[in-house]
């Protein structure tokens, strides 16, 4: 038993990343991460989910939660700044946590980020077969119920067809390398900002003071509406508007100069994102009484539509069906990143961890891709959004908690942080805390799922990674 203990804990040198990921083209700027992360922030969540949460939990408190959930990932975020500028590996918090608590906490942090990028590919996917649906519904293009949505037999919906052409389009751009994918991305961003100022103006012209009252509903007892236990309900369930951060470092070993450019790719992509969903729900809470938005997964455009905005309505429709792809860009690029270090490290097959020729992880790129297809095709928008959240929550405590351990490292083994998180040693238990409590606030069916997806993830692990990766093979050669 202690042998299996101490195996368990070996620490992997930063060196042998370094080398691995030296393979991986350095080229993403500033510009391109806030671009990445703003893509996914700035993506399906605020074209879905200010109403749905509105709606199910929040009634016309959603900016609240929006706030909440931005403090958490803020705190998140100053964590993960510091140690991507110390470690600048592919893998983010697996690699990291692999440095710093070794091997067996790194891959339960891998396998929850897993939950969440596999699962976020899908919801995104999800999101704009939605929008992609609405926009073709106003023009007189109705598709078979069966190809609407995901496997739903009682209301006649089997597979959601444009879900999974969403992923393989998006998988078949990224397979061609990731200079052009930044350039599409940051294109894409900008529009898709530029139409939502548009959205926040216009609809601030139909907005009515009495769908603002009251602000905060009263609780309903047994249920998650309403109250302070609507707004944490509501929050938790918002976290996968902050799942960005993770994809920003997902892709530190491809950032130039990562030590400053990824902690200021993290803090934009915070402050961005957070205005724009506390402006979006403002107005679209303003325009229509909340419950009018129960189940609508294109809750903006149809606001517009019904306050006789169409043109404004239809515009929204196409930027969200072709901004959506750049939330796709960024989470899918991310986690094929993430199934790349873990083949890379030997916990999945090896071939997993193979760069191309155009310095690109096909192998974890089409695997990823063909299995959310078939997730993202098959389950409902609003059960992804819920388990994509548990596995951020999840991520973001093992960082903030790694914070312990890297900061006696620093300038000894391990390089000078570039930043640091303030109020050491206090902040990094309050950001792990915050996480916890937000993760609680979730239903129970999320922690339930995370529970069998945890103990998937231990079976993999103590079936195949254990007796394959590459720190127990180091250690088993040594004389």
């Amino acid at each position: 038993m202690k042998k299996l203990i101490q195996r368990l804990l070996w620490k992997q040198d930063p060196a042998v990343y370094e080398a691995k990921d030296s393979k991986l083209t350095p080229s993403l700027t500033t510009i391109d991460l806030i671009g990445l992360g703003t893509g996914m922030v700035v993506g399906t969540a605020i074209f879905t989910l200010p109403g749905i949460v509105a709606a199910e939990h929040t009634g016309p408190a959603v900016p609240l939660a929006f706030i909440v959930a931005a403090i958490g990932a803020g705190l998140s975020a100053l964590a993960y700044a510091e140690t991507s500028s110390v470690l600048p590996f592919a893998g983010s918090a697996f690699s990291w946590i692999n440095v710093l608590f070794g091997e067996f906490f790194g891959w339960i942090a891998g396998w929850a980020l897993l939950a969440e990028y596999f699962i976020s590919v899908a919801f995104v996917a999800s999101g704009w077969s939605a929008y992609m649906q609405g926009f073709l519904a106003s023009l007189g293009i109705q598709l078979p119920r069966a190809l609407t949505g995901g496997f739903d037999p009682g209301h006649g919906s089997y597979v959601d067809i444009l879900a999974a052409l969403a992923i393989l389009v998006v998988g078949i751009l990224i397979s061609r390398g990731l200079h052009q994918v930044s350039r599409i991305e940051n294109v894409i961003v900008a529009v898709k900002l530029l139409v939502i100022l548009m959205f926040i103006v216009v609809g601030a012209t139909a907005i009515q003071a009495k769908n603002y009252v009251p602000f905060i509903p009263p609780h309903r007892p047994g249920t998650s509406f309403g109250g302070w236990q609507g707004i944490l309900a509501g929050t938790a369930q918002i976290f996968i508007a902050y799942v960005g951060f993770d994809a920003i470092a997902a892709n530190t070993a491809e950032t130039r100069n990562p030590q400053k450019t990824m902690p200021r790719g993290l803090i934009g992509t915070l402050v961005l994102g957070t205005g724009f969903f506390i402006a979006v729900s403002l107005v679209l809470v303003g325009m229509f009484r909340y419950d009018r938005y129960a189940n609508n997964a294109e809750p903006a455009a149809w606001a517009l539509r019904h306050a006789g905005h169409y043109f404004t309505a239809n515009l929204l429709s196409v930027v969200a069906i072709v901004g959506i792809f750049s939330a796709l860009i960024a989470i899918l690029l991310a986690s094929s990143r993430l199934i790349y270090a873990f083949g890379r490290d030997g916990l999945l097959p090896k071939g997993l961890g193979v760069i191309d020729d155009r310095h690109v992880p096909n192998h974890a790129l089409w695997l990823i891709t063909v299995l959310a297809m078939i997730l993202g095709s098959v389950f409902p928008f609003t059960f992804l959004a819920t388990l994509v959240s548990a596995g951020t929550l999840v991520a973001f405590i093992f960082v903030s908690l790694g914070i312990y351990a890297l900061r006696p490292r620093e300038g000894k083994d391990l390089p000078d942080a570039q930043f640091k998180m303030p109020w050491y040693p206090v902040l990094p238990a309050i950001s792990a805390l915050f996480s916890a409590v937000i993760f609680w606030g979730l239903n129970i069916d999320a922690k339930i799922l995370m529970i069998g997806w945890f103990a998937i993830g231990l079976v993999i692990y103590f079936a195949y990674g254990l007796r394959h990766s590459i720190i127990n093979q180091e250690h088993r050669n040594r004389p």
